[in-house]
């Protein structure tokens, strides 16, 4: 088993002009499962081609253990990838493509026999070892990727957005097969997606990019709850963070947030931070699940109480999702299945003001 360090990593792309990866700094522990997320283009990717070797580093140096890697080749660096279309071999079967790294580096027989097995039993595909990959279905193929990553009882495993292809009953499905190979095998995994649900439902911690930089590293309730920008805030969470564009106003030794079409109040601890803003433009959110229904609400102040319309109700099973217009803003509401309002009507909603977030609106950095 092992630990990653990466110094000051970057990549340069076009002659010197485009930097996919700028300067990441980053530590992952031994038996670690840490997520890289971000959109499309942001260079998680890249970076974890750099760990795996198969992406020349620009800049900065990467450690496995205690081993600098940087002129390694793929092949000496003891990880196992598995990639986004996963790869496999037409023409080979299961058992010979699970096998083909292994009669690579010249195992006896009987041990690839052994290892294949063990692996086929572990996520259950021996039924298909005789089978092509054109006899199985897209979780099938997923498993035998796995497999023949597993097989190699390598220090590392690196996923590149390894259930994209996958229909949503199929992601839900494996991504717990990962997580369960994840805590028989007690190994260091390193995973790419660019889905924030498979970040937080996976990871010990999500390390969240945007343009090639690391924006925040953190656990995933943290990142949630505690995000270091508005990137973070708007990339992490369903449906995104609600955010408004208004001003910190003083009122008879009170704090309140204006967006032009309402007024809330800052509880008091906010306040104090708040209070140097006061006069100046600021970025409020606040997520779905803390906007409330005034109905259903037993003790709610008139101060953190804003009027809206109700555009769309849209029930989700568990929960139901309003779209609301405060007249300047739209936003959506997240409510217990129970809560309905009628459709292009009036209502009011309150704001839960001890979980909301302030940024600067220049930097985008978290104020509150």
């Amino acid at each position: 088993m092992a630990s990653i360090r990466l110094e000051n990593l970057s990549k340069v792309h076009k002659g010197g002009t485009v930097k996919v990866v700028s300067g990441v700094n980053l530590e992952i522990r031994d038996k670690e499962f840490m997520v890289l997320v971000g959109p499309s283009g942001c260079g998680k990717s890249t970076t974890l081609r750099m760990i795996a070797g198969l992406e020349e580093i620009s800049e900065g140096r990467i450690w496995i253990g205690d081993r600098l890697v940087n002129d390694v080749p793929a092949k000496d660096r003891d990880i196992a990838m598995v990639f986004q279309n996963y790869a496999l071999y037409p023409h080979m079967t299961v058992f010979e493509n699970m096998a083909f790294g292994l009669k690579l580096r010249h195992y006896p027989r009987a041990e690839i026999e052994k290892r294949v097995h063990e692996a086929a039993e572990i996520l259950n595909i021996r039924p298909y070892l005789n089978r092509r990959p054109r006899q199985l279905s897209g979780g099938e193929h997923q498993r035998v990727a796995l497999g023949r990553a597993i097989v190699r009882k390598p220090k590392v495993f690196l996923f590149d957005e390894p259930l994209s292809n996958l229909d949503a009953k199929m992601r839900v499905t494996m991504r717990t097969e990962i997580h369960k190979l994840r805590l028989r095998l007690q190994t260091t995994f390193i995973y790419v997606t660019h889905d924030q649900t498979e970040a937080m439902t996976m990871g010990d911690r999500i390390v969240a990019m945007k343009n090639g930089v690391i924006q925040q590293c953190a656990e995933p309730m943290t990142i949630y709850d505690k995000p270091s920008n508005k990137f973070v805030a708007s990339f992490i969470g369903t449906p995104p963070i609600n955010l408004f564009k208004g001003s910190i106003v003083r009122k008879d030794k009170k704090f309140y947030f204006d967006e032009g079409k309402f007024r809330v109040k800052l509880v008091d601890e906010m306040s104090m931070v708040m209070a140097a803003y006061a006069g100046k433009e600021v970025v409020f959110g606040i997520r779905s699940e803390d906007i409330y229904d005034k109905l259903f609400v037993s003790e709610a102040s008139a101060e953190n109480t804003i009027h809206v319309t109700c555009e769309v109700v849209e029930p989700l099973g568990s929960d139901v999702y309003l779209y609301l217009n405060s007249g300047k803003n739209n936003f959506t509401a997240r409510v217990g299945v129970h809560n309905r309002p009628e459709v292009n009507r009036d209502m009011e909603v309150v704001f839960d003001m001890r979980k909301v977030h302030f940024f600067d609106p220049k930097t985008e950095t978290t104020i509150v």
